[in-house]
Order: structure tokens, then C-alpha cells, then sequence
């Protein structure tokens, strides 16, 4: 099979070549060799060949039967598969072309990704016609999705809806059309920009963690090669083409073999035992786990799944899958499983008793029976009814995660204080809850979210206005033909210019800014008040996680203000950083209120679309010297104006309280909310007492 060179060879890249698997190479090849696994997750730093490995992934895959002039893809010889392009007759040219690789940009339309309306048809010849898309294109290919936790939500519900159901059905514009949309999914992340919403990362079969080696001469051969591939590509690439064809040989013959696995019932009892021990949520990771353990079997050249397939399943399938909340990091207990899979073999299914004319096969025949079921986990070219990649939720619409509290995995007291360095203690949080949402005044045009009112692509329709340079917008046609009847006309005939297109204007929510600016002083560690400031903010950061807002910390204590994290998507690192936050000392208020002043202009010239909240935690005391409380003051003016939305949370608690949060609140024209009202069940219940 001719392969392409365009790309960096896949055998090239250190540790994927044939004989040496890694498991970035061998989780990209598995899925290969049975795409009903689901796909692939690849989460590391940048710079660790993620998206070189997957566009190298391609031109090892078989080539694919199409009509010809076929935008959709289907497989002549599977009768079921239906073409909008069709109907296509016996006597349809067929051709054989190279798999797809699909990029979905993190920025694209939905018009883009689903299709649209073919503006040239409509406006030239008045006819409707279907302009595929993105979806279209990766059917029977791969779709490949880089930075894929920075994916806007609209754009993750379809590909859920799609993978769920292998199709994709677009209701708009004066046209209906439904077709297949069944591909390999692969999506590369790095977790420090954020992390992937739940019902998205269980949709994805395989995950895999990826660094940059540590070894020095595994690092320098990484660097030899590619300095050799880009001084001569083509020269580069020949050196390569026998262990890139015997790759894509071996791939091709294990997609063959698939179907000759035997899963026994030994096998398939110990993925049970392996997937309850690890508490994983439903039976999607049972599923792949078991397609998996089988096309490892079939890579390897077996017929039947033993103890190693398991194992090396296990690790590729599970880890993503025992997350319950985005602060926990995925991984598996390897002894644990090592204890599961035990030392001894599986044992394989007893012989099927004889048929009725004597013979050992049901055709009568001395061949194995297939009636074990073994063949729902071998290679199709669908996804499954029975669960895996194609299964839906589990009733549980997109965008509503149920995150249970974080636990300590020794049982311990999370709330319980830790002693830290002189003079300061370390407080834990407990189990975070609902919180109130905060929301910024006004409406905005930042990206796509789920917290304050904005004017952008998403949301309700309020209006129409001409596109504006770089407007993501689809285009209106019902206004776009109003603003041409209305211009005068020659000759009586409707004729359409750049200057009557009219895209919808509409109302949704965005995604914010939340800066965290919180009082760490000695008088916040008072009588376990640390303990319950920790909780609030670390439910308000669930709740930034849920809305998928960007968070910063800020901490005040001692003599100074620190930029505990930059404002970043990450909010389980912030979460790490907020455990590990000490308490104690004087309280700098001036000073952290103008390092929040710093970083909120920093972050507006860097980003004018995203508007910020921020959040001031503290019990309103400044200390640190005559004139501290006058210094706070005057920062607050000046934060004050900057016109951002402020909220102050007020830490003080016990029958004696001086309220100098509310004054503080006053000065920074913010919003005033002691901290045993942020949870949102807490002013329920308070609101309903005043009602009685």
C-alpha cells in the first residue's frame, strides 16, 4: 500500500516504533485496529509529539472504498449506508482514497461543523443545497480535535449527540438532511490550560499520559531526528518507509484477525472483577476495556485474550474513568490490579457438548462455536447498541456534572488543620456545595460560557446587523433579503450586494474571569474560620469549573500579596493551590487589593473580551502599622475605578462582629455577602425564613 510522506513517519517518533509500543503509539494502533474502542485522549505538556503522532497516524490506516463524487463517505458495500449525494446505482464508479485526518479547530462555527446552507446556490440560482460539514468529511476517518478541553460547549454537545449515535441530523435554513458520522475520535490536551468536562472525557475509550523523556540521550536522538527531517523530509521519510509499511501491514492484519479473538468466559468475568475494584461509574469502561484487551490480542498475533491483553487494557481505559470530580488526577492503582489479575493464566471456555448429529460445531462442523458473544467485540465498522463509544449518557443531560466532594484517600478529616511553617497553620476545606451564582453586571462579548449575559453566536436571536470583521455569525437570510428589498431595485428584479448581508445578533452567556483575592491573615486562621473560607471558595471554584470560566489567586499575608496563580483554565491546579494555602500573620489588605488591581489591568489588555469578577475573601481588617486601615481604603477607591464587578466575601463569624468587610464592601462599590451565605441552599432557607 502507498503511503504518504507529507508527515513526520509515525515509526520515527521515539517510542513508536514496531517493536517498541509506547503507550501513546499502541493506543493510537489499538483504536486503529478496532475503532469501536472510542478513541483516544492524549493529555500532556506541550512539546511531547501529540499532534505529530496522530497526523502521522493516518497514513498507516487501509484505504477506504467510496463512490465516486461521493462529500459523504459511504460504504458501497454496506447497503444500510445511505448518501444525501445518492441514490448510487450498481453502475456508480467506485474509488479507493487514503483515510481522512479531520482537524476541528477549537474556534470553528457550528454551521462549519455540521453544514450549512450553499450561499452561492441560494443567492445565484435561488436553489437549497447542503454544504457538508466537518462531520461529514471525518465519516469513516479520523477526527481529530488539538487542544480539546478548550472545545466551546456547543461544539462538545455535537460531537456527543454524534458519537452517541454514529449520525448527524441538521434541521435548518429550509432543509433537512441526515447522514452517518461514524470516526475515530482523538483529541490531545494539555491540563494545565483546563480540564475536559465528564461527560466528553468518558466518551473518549482510551486516555493516555505523555512526557518528555528524562533520559539525555533519549532526549538527544528525539532532537536528532527531527532536525534531520526538517534539513531533508523526503530524504527522512525514505529511511523510514519499510518499518512504516510493515506497520501499516501488521495494522491491516490485525483488523483481519479481530474478528477470530476469543474472549473466553474466564477473561471476560476478570474485566468485571478489574473494573468493580476500581469503582469506575457504569459499564462503558467493562465495554472497552474487553474491545480493547481483544484487539491487543489480535495486534500481538493471538487468538484468544489472556492475563497481559487484560492488564494492558486496564491501564489505557480506566484511569480517566475514576476521576468523580475535575481536582482529582487520573491514574490506577497498578497494584491493586496486579493483585486482581493474579499469577496464574486464564483458563480457557470448556468445549460446546456435541449437536444432535454428533458433530462439535452447530453447522456440523469441527469449527469452534461463535454463540459466545465473543463478536460483539470484534471488528465493526458501527457503533454499538450494547454501550462502549456509541452508548449515551446515562441520563444525564449535557452540561449538568454531578461533582461529589473530593475525599482524602485515607479517610482522614479533610477539615482538620496541619501544621505549617512557624507562625502559620494549613487549614482544609470540606465538602464543597452549590454556591449562589455570581454574575458580572452588564452584558459582554466574551467566549462562549454559562455565566454572565453577552451579546455573541450562542443564545436566543435579538436582532440583526451587518457582519463586522472577523464576526462568527451565521448568516440571516431572511434579513439579508429584507435589507435588499428595501434598497431600490433595478429593473424591478431582487439583486443582492455585500452591503445587505445581515447575520443574527443573539443573547446567550459567557465564560468570565473569576479573580480570587483571599485574606490568609492570622485573624482568617481564627477559630477554624480558614476552614469554611477554604470550603466556599473551593465550591465557587467547582462552580467556575462547571460555567467554564478562567480563575486566579491572589493571597495577602504577613507583609505582602502574592500571585499565588495566574489566571489560567486549570481550576483543579487552583484547587491545589488553595489546599495548600497557610494562615497566619499580619494582614497587607492595601497591598492585595492592588496586586488584584495590577492583574486586572494585565489581564484586560491581554484579553478585552473577557470581563472579570472579582472576589475579595477577607474579615475587612488591615493591619501592618498606623494608617493601614486608610491605605486599604484608598486602595479600594482605586479598585473601585477600574468598573469591575466585585464581590466581597466577609470571613467574620461569632456573635461579635465589627463589620468592616461591609465598609470595605462600600469603597470597592461591591456587593456585600458574609461567607455562610455563598452556599446557595444557605440563602434559600434564610430567604424563606424572613417570608414566614
Amino acid at each position: 500500500m502507498p503511503l504518504q510522506s507529507s508527515h513526520y513517519p509515525f515509526s520515527a517518533i521515539v517510542g513508536c516504533d514496531t517493536e517498541h509500543l509506547d503507550d501513546l503509539g499502541l493506543s493510537l494502533v489499538l483504536t486503529s485496529v478496532s475503532p469501536e474502542i472510542g478513541g483516544v485522549l492524549v493529555r500532556g505538556e506541550k512539546g511531547t509529539a501529540k499532534s505529530t503522532a496522530v497526523r502521522a497516524l493516518a497514513s498507516l490506516l487501509p484505504p477506504v472504498d467510496v463512490y465516486q463524487g461521493d462529500r459523504f463517505s459511504v460504504d458501497p458495500a454496506d447497503p444500510a449506508q445511505r448518501s444525501p449525494d445518492g441514490p448510487f446505482g450498481s453502475g456508480t464508479a467506485v474509488e479507493n482514497r487514503p483515510v481522512r485526518l479531520v482537524e476541528l479547530p477549537v474556534g470553528a462555527t457550528e454551521d462549519r461543523v455540521l453544514g450549512s446552507l450553499h450561499l452561492e446556490q441560494a443567492l445565484t440560482h435561488g436553489k437549497v443545497a447542503y454544504e457538508p460539514g466537518l462531520l461529514a468529511r471525518a465519516h469513516r476517518g479520523i477526527l481529530y480535535v488539538d487542544e480539546v478541553n478548550l472545545l466551546h460547549d456547543h461544539l462538545v454537545d455535537l460531537l456527543l449527540d454524534a458519537a452517541a449515535t454514529g449520525r448527524v441530523t441538521v434541521e435548518r435554513d429550509g432543509f433537512s438532511v441526515e447522514h452517518a458520522a461514524r470516526f475515530l475520535l482523538i483529541g490531545t490536551m494539555n491540563p494545565e490550560e483546563g480540564e475536559l468536562r465528564p461527560q466528553l472525557l468518558d466518551r473518549f475509550g482510551l486516555t493516555v499520559e505523555v512526557a518528555a523523556p528524562s533520559e539525555p540521550a533519549a532526549r538527544a536522538e528525539v532532537v536528532r531526528r527531527r532536525m534531520a527531517h526538517d534539513s531533508d523530509a523526503a530524504a527522512f521519510a525514505s529511511r523510514y518507509r519499510e518499518a512504516e509499511e510493515a506497520l501499516a501491514e501488521r495494522i491491516a492484519a490485525a483488523r483481519k484477525a479481530l474478528a477470530q479473538v476469543r474472549l473466553s468466559e474466564a477473561a471476560l468475568l476478570k474485566i468485571a472483577e478489574v473494573c468493580a475494584a476500581h469503582e469506575v461509574d457504569g459499564l462503558r469502561a467493562d465495554i472497552v476495556t474487553a474491545r480493547t484487551a481483544v484487539a491487543h490480542a489480535a495486534w500481538e498475533g493471538r487468538t484468544s485474550v489472556t492475563r497481559a491483553d487484560i492488564r494492558r487494557a486496564a491501564m489505557l481505559a480506566l484511569p480517566h474513568r475514576r476521576r468523580r470530580n475535575p481536582f482529582d488526577a487520573p491514574g490506577l492503582d497498578e497494584d491493586l490490579l496486579d493483585r486482581i489479575l493474579g499469577d496464574e493464566e486464564l483458563p480457557p471456555d470448556p468445549p460446546e457438548p456435541p449437536g444432535p448429529g454428533g458433530s462439535d460445531g452447530p453447522d456440523g462442523s469441527d469449527a469452534p462455536s461463535d454463540t459466545d458473544g465473543s463478536d460483539d467485540l470484534s471488528g465493526t465498522d458501527g457503533p454499538s447498541d450494547a454501550g462502549g463509544p456509541a452508548e449515551a449518557p446515562d441520563g444525564e443531560p449535557a452540561g449538568q456534572e454531578q461533582l461529589p466532594a473530593p475525599q482524602e484517600a485515607d479517610g482522614s478529616d479533610s477539615s482538620a488543620p496541619v501544621a505549617g511553617p512557624a507562625g502559620s497553620s494549613t487549614a482544609r476545606a470540606a465538602a464543597p456545595y452549590r454556591p449562589r451564582v455570581l454574575t458580572v453586571r452588564g452584558s459582554g462579548e466574551g467566549a462562549d460560557g454559562r455565566r454572565s449575559r453577552a451579546v455573541g453566536t450562542r443564545g436566543r436571536r435579538i436582532g440583526s446587523a451587518a457582519p463586522g470583521r472577523g464576526s462568527g455569525s451565521a448568516l440571516h437570510l431572511v434579513e439579508t433579503v429584507r435589507a435588499a428589498a428595501l434598497r431600490p431595485q433595478e429593473r424591478g428584479r431582487l439583486r443582492f450586494h455585500p452591503r445587505d448581508l445581515r447575520v443574527a445578533v443573539r443573547e446567550g452567556q459567557e465564560s468570565n474571569l473569576i479573580l480570587f483575592c483571599v485574606d490568609a491573615s492570622g485573624s482568617m486562621a481564627a477559630r477554624k474560620r480558614m476552614t469554611e473560607v477554604k470550603t466556599a471558595i473551593l465550591s465557587l471554584l467547582l462552580d467556575a469549573y462547571r460555567r467554564r470560566d478562567k480563575v486566579g489567586l491572589i493571597t495577602f499575608r504577613r507583609q505582602d500579596a502574592e500571585l499565588t496563580l495566574p489566571p489560567t483554565r486549570s481550576v483543579d491546579v487552583a484547587a491545589a493551590r488553595l489546599d495548600d494555602l497557610p494562615a497566619g500573620g499580619r494582614t497587607p489588605l492595601a497591598e492585595g487589593l492592588l496586586e488584584a488591581a495590577r492583574v486586572l489591568r494585565r489581564e484586560r489588555l491581554r484579553d478585552p473580551r473577557t470581563r472579570p469578577l472579582l472576589v475579595v475573601v477577607t474579615d475587612g481588617r488591615a493591619t501592618g502599622g498606623r494608617g493601614a486601615v486608610g491605605r486599604a481604603l484608598s486602595a479600594a477607591d482605586h479598585v473601585a475605578g477600574l468598573g469591575v464587578t466585585t464581590v466581597v466575601v466577609d470571613g467574620e463569624s461569632g456573635p461579635l462582629r465589627l463589620g468592616l468587610a461591609a465598609r470595605l464592601a462600600a469603597h470597592l462599590g461591591a456587593d456585600h455577602m458574609p461567607v455562610s451565605e455563598v452556599s446557595a441552599d444557605a440563602l434559600g432557607n434564610a430567604v424563606r425564613e424572613r417570608a414566614a
